[in-house]
């Protein structure tokens, strides 16, 4: 443990270095401003950033917003449907692809939150049909998945594949992306300021893809999505919304793993999604 909140830490510090903070002061020590008589103009104010136990003064040249990185964690959740409103006119199924290319390109080599700086190797943006009906929203990349940039490859992914094919379905023909696109040191769960950072771009994705339905894999992606902090046990069996459409919850690929006794129960959740859809299960061979 001491070893993960030291590398966090460090990711904190190489982050505020390479926007240009080198001074840090424990919280309480005292500070002093030099006093000027003339009031500061905008050019010359002062943004002051509450860190883990440290505050700092940053000098700012400009006044631009600031980065959402440097943005307090909200103190209440706000669902998908409350973060923006549904775009006006939708994108033509022809030119949803390119839609999605260019969400990508917006992201760059992101580093507007901490996962930026705690060792990972690859934004994993997102990988299926642009045109799918079904969309899975799960909740951060893991080792394989930061290694091939691609979402749910490893053990849980093949669960995942598994799960998609007993739907009647193939992984070519769903989306499938996560809350955030940066693997958490150690998989551990995202922090909101992380979160709350890259959502925006999935709420895009969503938006483009469009989906009929969408299936939030753990709690973590039904908090994010949803805006609300409840157990699965209470979200699960029920439809939700979400971005113009239909949202169930169900287990997360990787509890299923470590619990295989409530694959019946994420079944049923499943069975829920095919019946809403139209789809039957293939047949036995």
């Amino acid at each position: 443990m001491a070893g993960e909140a030291e590398q966090q830490l460090r990711a904190y510090v190489e982050y505020f270095r390479d926007i240009g903070v080198y001074d840090f002061y424990r919280r309480g020590e005292p500070t002093y401003a030099e006093i000027n008589s003339t009031p500061p103009t905008p050019l010359e104010a002062a943004l002051v950033v509450e860190g883990a136990g440290m505050v700092e003064t940053l000098e700012a040249t400009s006044v631009p917003s600031r980065p959402a990185f440097l943005e307090p964690p909200i103190a209440t959740l706000v669902s998908f449907d409350h973060l923006a409103p549904l775009p006006e006119s939708r994108v033509a199924p022809e030119h949803k692809a390119d839609a999605l290319a260019a969400i990508k390109e917006d992201i760059g080599d992101c580093t507007r939150c901490p996962l930026a700086y705690a060792g990972r190797r690859t934004i994993v943006y997102g990988d299926g049909d642009p045109n799918a009906r079904l969309m899975f929203v799960g909740e951060g990349p893991g080792a394989d998945e930061d290694t091939s940039g691609v979402p749910f490859v490893g053990k849980a992914g093949q669960l995942l594949n598994n799960m998609i094919q007993a739907m009647g379905l193939k992984r070519e023909q769903v989306y499938i992306a996560n809350i955030v696109k940066c693997r958490p040191p150690a998989n551990r769960v995202p922090e909101p300021v992380e979160a709350n950072t890259c959502d925006q771009f999935l709420l895009r994705q969503i938006d483009v893809v469009q989906p009929h339905v969408v299936v939030a894999l753990g709690s973590t992606a039904a908090m994010y999505l949803l805006g609300v902090k409840q157990s699965l046990s209470a979200l699960r069996g029920r439809w939700h919304r979400c971005r113009g459409a239909k949202l169930t919850v169900t287990y997360h690929p990787a509890f299923l793993l470590r619990d295989p006794k409530m694959k019946s129960e994420a079944w049923k959740d499943l069975q829920m999604v095919m019946a809403e859809m139209g789809l039957k299960a293939p047949a036995k061979k």
